[in-house]
């Protein structure tokens, strides 16, 4: 067996400290693995809720999920993907045993690797300088310069732009899923988007696909709505202190309220906001989440009178054989402008400052380039 790289890649040692780039050795692939290098990588709010503890996680890990990159080598037994091929990581590989994926829903795998951060055999793919293991997010950590995954976890698609590429892996897939696949939004239909990051903006960008309309979008940021203007949205709202008034002012831009509203920002208040706001007989589609100990409340009565309903949507009910070369065709037809996603592309030792960024919620979504 081929002996072990070195690569860099950002390291979180402790929840709550920084992330830092290491110089770590990286294991060749085993049987049912690829090696890919990393053309680009994401910085999505997940690595933020890893980094400041909200989701305990264990350490030390490389972080980052949302990545693509080019195929350098495969294991034994592996006919898919081939060595040169493009691929966009998924975050969660299935393990196409337990029941959801035999029955059809891969995004709720229950057996794969993700959860254990490990390779699907049970090892760490990365050792560092005293030898000691260091995990892989969710199996990917694709805050690297090379990684090894399972071949399950490493999708083809058609050649992109890395960078867009990368997002496919996780914010377009969560928020145009969410539309598409989730709530199966029907054309016509009135949508509300609360909150506009890299996963709002896709779902945005998926209800424009949908042919939604009215779609009214929600934020604290002027130039966030401006960018989701010039991305289809057909009118916004800044929200302010007052939840009721922002809630109110979401039923006079959707005639007494949208048919979907869509939560993309991971809060109790966001929730409880599109949660509000939804007609009677409408869908609350809660896409992003909060830290493990929030919990958020409904007023039961005109819920239930009102025919409303809560959806969960998870990694937007995604098949990424699927759906990952889908996206990326759309993105090559213009159809689907995931470049306009991306607020600034930057090196691996940025992601610090990208993640703190991105708890002042500026911007976008940042991409690291390794």
């Amino acid at each position: 067996m081929p002996d072990p790289i070195r690569v860099r890649a950002v390291v979180l040692r402790a929840q709550g400290a920084p992330v830092a780039v290491e110089e770590l050795l990286l294991a060749p692939p085993g049987p049912g693995e690829v090696q890919v290098r990393i053309r680009a990588s994401g910085v999505c709010r997940s690595d933020l809720h890893v980094r400041d503890g909200d989701w305990p996680r264990p350490v030390p890990v490389v972080i980052g999920h949302e990545g693509a990159g080019v195929v350098e080598a495969v294991g034994a037994g592996v006919a898919s993907p081939r060595v040169g091929d493009m691929v966009v990581l998924s975050w969660n590989a299935p393990c196409l045993r337990c029941g959801a994926c035999r029955g059809g829903r891969p995004w709720l795998c229950s057996g794969g690797s993700a959860a254990t951060h490990r390779l699907p055999g049970g090892r760490a793919p990365f050792r560092d300088a005293s030898d000691g293991e260091v995990l892989a997010y969710l199996a990917v950590g694709t805050m690297a310069e090379r990684v090894v995954v399972p071949a399950e976890a490493a999708i083809g698609v058609p050649e992109i732009d890395p960078a867009a590429a990368a997002l496919v892996g996780c914010a377009v897939s969560t928020g145009v899923g969410a539309v598409l696949r989730t709530a199966e939004v029907p054309a016509g239909a009135s949508v509300v988007v609360v909150g506009l990051g890299g996963v709002g903006l896709s779902v945005l960008m998926g209800a424009v696909l949908a042919c939604a309309g009215p779609i009214v979008v929600v934020d604290r940021d002027a130039a966030k709505l401006a960018l989701a203007g010039a991305l289809g949205a057909t009118a916004g709202i800044l929200a302010g202190s007052d939840a009721a008034e922002t809630a109110a002012a979401i039923r006079d831009a959707t005639d007494g309220g949208p048919d979907f509203a869509f939560e993309a920002v991971g809060t109790t208040g966001s929730a409880e906001l599109a949660i509000s706001a939804v007609r009677a007989g409408g869908t609350a589609v809660l896409v992003g989440i909060p830290a493990f100990t929030e919990r958020a409340s409904l007023a039961v009565y005109p819920f239930v009178d009102g025919g409303r309903r809560i959806l969960g949507s998870a990694y937007g009910s995604t098949v990424a054989t699927r759906d990952f070369p889908l996206y990326a065709r759309l993105h090559r037809e213009g159809r689907l402008p995931i470049e306009r996603l991306i607020e600034e592309r930057i090196p691996l030792d940025g992601v610090e400052a990208a993640l703190a960024s991105l708890r002042r919620g500026e911007g976008a979504r940042r991409v690291a380039i390794p």
